[in-house]
């Protein structure tokens, strides 16, 4: 039984090392450098859509291209054009540029951007109470402020007054007016640890303690509604902040006037611009930005829901900021998931929930990477830092010989203590960091092997990631065939004159004018502009007499080609047939023009020098098409026929 199991392993072997083999094939050597059937497919298979020529479609006159194509890489390299600096350099720049997708978890963020989709479908009411904290304090003055909370969030539990509570013991600024309450708000209008809370809090209940960077919160879920899209409006404004009572009432007043104004036909738009003391709205007639719940009060978004087309304009009410009254624009219904998808990602990107990713995709490195850690060198390092460090005296130790074994090491490559006294000697007399000298050094050697970690995974892309190996090549070898065509085709092509003459004078029947007319071109928006200048033409002003009556005050009423042209050539409108004389008004889409045609030119032969940038073009193809015939002489080349043929077999299947 062993035995059969034995052969019966071997057997699964070879099937899969043929199976491979058979997938990724040798298709071609050139000077005995293989070449793999997988990127000739993958090659073909991206670009075929894009080619026109029904010829290149064929898969061997593709392998012509293909083998033509690689000719010239090879020669790029065998000229040592990749090891030149600028190419170096170009290529290192878009390498670290593309490598920076490649730093996340794409699972972990498509599951927060279905999150956010979910939480966006719907919007919590709720109210908090805030024990402020500062980023950085002492474990003395955090255990101060989380036994606060506690104690507070013990006496709601115990049936004491939420509100009431606010009031008096809540840190945030705004609770002694409003209580704490937040209004209704949706996904993204908090940070990320509260609005976690909020959501996942029951309607009536108190949420656990939740820490941000403000401090310690508890949370009240007052209610719930399915989300009520965004808003456009427009509004009149008078600010109550810093006036007196007798301004105020004067306002009441006021705004009564505005509203009976609008109430007997006069223009919102007018009436805002003249009267609204919304500084960043009244010059727009009052237009506010699209918003949605929770970003104004609840007072003011209320009545602006409650609005329509049907309804279009509010009586005048009051907020905590004065008096509105609020026109109707439009309503946006909340987006579907794939609507929302690349604006969701957009503000992740932006907000607490990156954090998220990065740390998951932290997290997938330390499993992937053989990651050892130097604690006797970490204690070493730990026992250095003293109170000198938040003060900016501290210095790396002068015995700094001490330091050079490792701290970590990640896949057998190691980083020195030495390195991570300099990383921390950076950070020294930052205000924000934590007093605690142990919690301090921990978060920077976390962040330390973080970047080592990085740095890691991206020295390895190629060989990691298939997708990221391929676009790199592509690039690589892009950049390469750039230099060696200006090298050897292109500045040849532009600067051989003699050989510019031999293509120009082979093919000279080639390179004709078609059918022309000399001619000058009016065009406006406006009819009447255009019929002005006709008037004006026929009786016998110049063009710039012209321009000059019907352009003025900085207006262009009046466009003009004066020039040659062949039919096809866009200053002409669509529908004009050659004519010498005046035409008749012509219209084009949304312009008007007239054409005064001085002199039709019959189909004649280009000088050298009207063809001369075309010639330019087919010499470089000339010089292109022998040169990659040359280097088939100078290379080796050779192609597996059998590879090929299984080629084609795949994509016609595929097909």
């Amino acid at each position: 039984m062993k035995k059969f199991n034995s052969i019966f392993s071997f057997l699964f072997l070879l099937i899969a090392i043929q199976a491979f083999s058979q997938k990724n094939q040798e298709l071609l050597t050139i000077d005995g450098k293989p070449i793999y059937t997988d990127e000739f497919k993958r090659v073909y298979l991206k670009n075929i859509e894009l080619v026109k020529d029904e010829k290149q479609k064929d898969l061997d006159n593709y392998l012509e291209l293909f083998i033509g194509y690689k000719l010239k890489v090879h020669r790029a390299m065998s000229l040592g054009l990749d090891k030149d600096t600028k190419h170096i350099v170009e290529l290192s720049s878009h390498r670290n540029q593309l490598a920076k997708n490649f730093l996340t978890n794409t699972e972990v963020t498509e599951q927060l951007i279905k999150e956010a989709y979910d939480r966006s479908q719907k919007e919590v009411k709720a109210s908090h109470i805030l024990i402020r904290l500062e980023e950085g304090a002492s474990p003395q003055d955090t255990l101060v402020a989380y036994n606060k909370i506690k104690d507070i969030r013990e006496r709601v539990l115990r049936g004491e007054n939420f509100a009431t509570l606010t009031e008096t013991l809540s840190d945030d600024p705004s609770a002694k007016e409003n209580k704490g309450s937040l209004g209704y708000f949706s996904a993204f209008r908090m940070i990320y640890p509260f609005e976690n809370e909020a959501y996942n809090t029951k309607v009536g209940e108190i949420s656990n303690i939740v820490k941000t960077r403000f401090g310690y919160h508890i949370i009240k879920v007052e209610g719930t509604r399915p989300h009520r899209g965004e808003l456009t409006v427009a509004h009149i404004m008078l600010l109550s902040q810093n006036k007196t009572e007798d301004e105020k009432a004067k306002d009441k007043e006021k705004i009564q006037d505005i509203y009976k104004k609008i109430k007997q036909g006069e223009n919102f738009e007018e009436l805002a611009k003249n009267f609204s003391e919304d500084k960043s709205s009244a010059n727009k007639g009052g237009l506010l930005n699209k918003f949605s719940s929770g970003q104004f009060v609840d007072s003011f978004e209320d009545v602006a829901f409650n609005l329509s087309s049907n309804n279009s304009i509010s009586e005048p009410f009051e907020t905590l900021y004065g008096w509105h009254i609020v026109k109707f624009i439009e309503r946006h219904p909340v987006k579907t998931f794939e609507e929302s998808k690349a604006e969701l990602e957009q503000k992740l990107q932006k907000d607490e929930r990156s954090k998220v990713i990065t740390q998951s995709f932290i997290n997938d490195l330390k499993k992937k990477y053989n990651v050892k850690k130097n604690d006797d060198m970490y204690s070493k390092i730990l026992g250095t830092i003293t109170d000198e460090f938040y003060d900016g005296e501290w210095k790396v130790p002068t015995d700094i010989h001490n330091y050079m074994a490792y701290i970590f090491s990640i896949d057998g490559k190691i980083t020195t203590g030495e390195a991570f006294l300099g990383y921390l000697d950076s950070f020294k007399k930052n205000y924000t960091l934590d007093r605690n000298k142990n919690v301090m050094v921990e978060e920077k050697y976390d962040e330390f092997l973080e970047e080592k970690l990085k740095s890691h995974h991206i020295d390895n892309l190629e060989k990691e990631n298939v997708e990221f190996g391929n676009i790199i090549q592509e690039y690589r070898e892009g950049l390469l065939l750039f230099d060696l065509m200006e090298k050897e085709i292109w500045q040849k092509a532009k600067n051989d004159s003699i050989g510019q003459m031999k293509i120009f004078e082979s093919k000279r029947d080639s390179y004709k004018w078609n059918k022309r007319i000399k001619a000058v071109v009016f065009s406006s928006k406006d009819k009447s502009f255009v019929e002005q200048a006709l008037a004006l033409a026929k009786e016998g002003k110049t063009v710039e007499e012209i321009r000059a009556a019907l352009n003025k005050d900085n207006f262009v009423n009046i466009m003009t080609n004066d020039g040659t042209y062949e039919s096809s050539a866009n200053a002409l409108p669509k529908g004009y047939s050659f004519t010498v004389g005046y035409s008749d008004i012509i219209q084009d889409k949304n312009y008007f023009y007239v054409v005064d045609g001085k002199e039709i030119l019959l189909e004649s032969n280009k000088t050298f020098e009207e063809a001369k940038s075309k010639v330019t073009s087919d010499y470089q193809t000339a010089l292109e098409e022998n040169w990659v015939s040359e280097l088939k002489k100078q290379y080796t080349v050779k192609v597996n026929d059998k590879a090929f043929q299984q080629i084609k077999k795949d994509i016609k299947q595929k097909k």
